[in-house]
């Protein structure tokens, strides 16, 4: 669950990001690889740092670091016990949570339960403008803290028992609760970080508190690095490198050739381009690992030009998924043609139906018939390593359907998000996703409900909303998949977006680093990865 969100690259789908030319990193490029105390890791540009405001992997990477969640996942993507105690619920909708005792945020600060509901309201505060505000809509209470004056200021299902000990009355009961609070949006944030209650101080965010293995040392340097150093106060398990670099990179292709050079440790998605030689050049320095990351072509459905599901479903009869993850992406990415990770119980195969399927001439009658328009542009991070396979979608729509179609890259991936979120004419636009927490509603909700915290295309129908709402409120599993699962059929008959290819995390690191790990959030290790002796 923690990990998260919109995905930046896609190479193998999920989470850096990146920018600007072929020069090395965004820094000095020159710190090179690992030391017997430090390792460094790329990253893209972050979006935020602060735990309720990240939405992206590169922002959730550098918080893995600096913070511990609630709870964590195992092998199975069951939940279990990190920052907490024990998180309890009789009726799924009153929540018992308590801390472990003994965690304290970096400047020395106590961990207590009012860190937890003081980071929680801020970030369900409407006014807040927090990415991850939709994350506590399930927290009775949420909606008196929406609109332009809201009704009020602190969530009413959020009540501290003592020191340690807080409950989470919810508007309606939701079985996967304790599993949701693995996600950075449920972090705790200290009393240094607000400049009065509810204010949080300008300065936080360059330099975030955090009670996790790592610490700021220093502040953000955008575009450039971000630093952080072993906590010696922490009392989980110990990181065994005493600092991290997380380096941002404007192109996938110059931190790839600084791994191979030893000047940079670890990369967590290879470029594209170096798919087939990675094998070779890297040899068992080259990993792959299961991940839940999901690449889809979205459409603005408020535009005219894209208003109309048929043409939506036009353009993806139009695409060949399994001819563009053969010869761009070399077998490393599956084609998609669900809405949903097949890492998670309730997956199934094919729901787009005849939408999903390559028909170039049931495509271009459906187009004119539906009144496509003449040209379709496709924006996309130019930071994600994207461009061939972008390429080879506008030429494939250009050929099949007969439309002018062009590719247009954003520097960053932040960039990107924030025309889309500003309604910005830029036509279709590529996005990613990794899981915030196993469980198919997270590849619903955010994505696709009318609020949804990353719906960024304005997409809404009521019945969708309606059985994502009953499958958060069954009482069982069972229950919960079958609800999500007609909700993902709505989807197949709308199509606002267009599932295009599931990931699997395919990386690479230095010769000065081992135990090299990624999670299916798309995250490195970091309490794991060490030196090479």
């Amino acid at each position: 669950m923690r990990v998260r969100r919109l995905a930046a690259w896609t190479a193998l789908p999920l989470a850096v990001t990146l920018g600007l030319a072929a020069c090395g990193s965004g820094g000095d490029g020159g710190s090179g690889g690992s030391t017997s105390s430090a390792v460094s890791i790329q990253i893209g540009e972050p979006k935020h740092l602060v735990p309720t405001n990240t939405a992206e992997t590169n922002g959730a990477q550098v918080l893995a670091g600096l913070f511990t969640p609630l709870v964590d996942y195992d092998a199975q993507n069951k939940p279990f016990e990190v920052a907490a105690q024990s998180v309890t619920s009789s009726d799924n909708k009153v929540w018992t949570i308590k801390l472990k005792d003994g965690y304290t945020f970096h400047n020395g600060e106590k961990v207590t339960a009012e860190d937890y509901i003081n980071a929680w309201n801020y970030g369900a505060y409407a006014p807040n403008g927090q990415d991850s505000s939709f994350f506590f809509e399930k927290i009775a209470g949420y909606a008196d803290l929406q609109g332009e004056k809201p009704k009020a200021k602190e969530m009413s299902g959020l009540k501290k028992v003592d020191d340690l000990t807080f409950t989470v009355t919810l508007s309606d009961p939701y079985i996967d609760f304790r599993t949701m609070l693995g996600y950075n949006a449920y972090l705790p944030m200290p009393d240094a970080a607000f400049s009065a209650p509810g204010v949080l101080k300008d300065s936080y965010e360059q330099a975030p508190i955090g009670q996790g293995p790592f610490k700021m040392k220093g502040t953000w340097q955008h575009d450039s690095k971000i630093n952080v150093e072993r906590y010696d106060a922490y009392p989980g398990e110990k990181p065994k490198v005493k600092e991290i670099e997380f380096r941002i990179y404007q192109q996938l292709t110059a931190a790839y050739a600084d791994v191979l050079a030893d000047n940079l440790d670890v990369l967590p998605i290879l470029p594209t381009e170096s798919l087939s030689s990675a094998p070779t050049d890297l040899g068992d320095r080259y990993k792959t690992s299961p991940m839940s990351s999901f690449q889809f072509l979205a459409f603005p459905t408020f535009d005219k030009n894209f208003a109309n599901p048929d043409v939506r479903k036009a353009i993806s009869m139009a695409i060949d998924r399994d001819e563009i993850t053969k010869s761009v992406f070399k077998g490393s990415q599956t084609p998609a043609r669900s809405f949903v990770s097949p890492v998670l119980p309730g997956y199934r195969e094919n729901t787009t139906g005849k939408a999903g399927e390559f028909n170039p001439t049931e495509a271009k009658k459906l187009y004119q018939a539906a009144g496509g328009p003449s040209k379709i542009l496709i924006s996309y991070n130019g930071d994600g390593g994207h461009k061939d396979w972008v390429d080879a979608t506008v030429n494939q729509l250009k050929a099949n359907l007969g439309v002018d179609a062009v590719g247009v890259a954003e520097p960053k991936f932040a960039d990107l998000l924030t025309k889309v979120k500003a309604k910005q004419p830029v036509g279709a636009f590529r996005l990613g996703w990794v899981m915030d927490y196993p469980s198919m509603e997270d590849y619903l909700g955010p994505l696709y409900s009318t609020n949804g915290s990353s719906n960024y295309y304005g997409y809404s129908n009521p019945e969708f909303d309606k059985l994502v709402k009953e499958g958060s409120a069954a009482k069982t599993q069972a229950e919960a998949i079958a609800k999500y699962q007609q909700a993902e059929d709505i989807l197949a008959k709308d199509m606002p977006t267009i599932p295009l290819r599931f990931g699997q995390n395919v990386f690479g690191h230095s010769t000065k680093v081992k135990n090299v790990e990624m999670d299916l959030f798309q995250r490195v290790n970091l309490i794991k990865i060490e030196a090479a002796s």
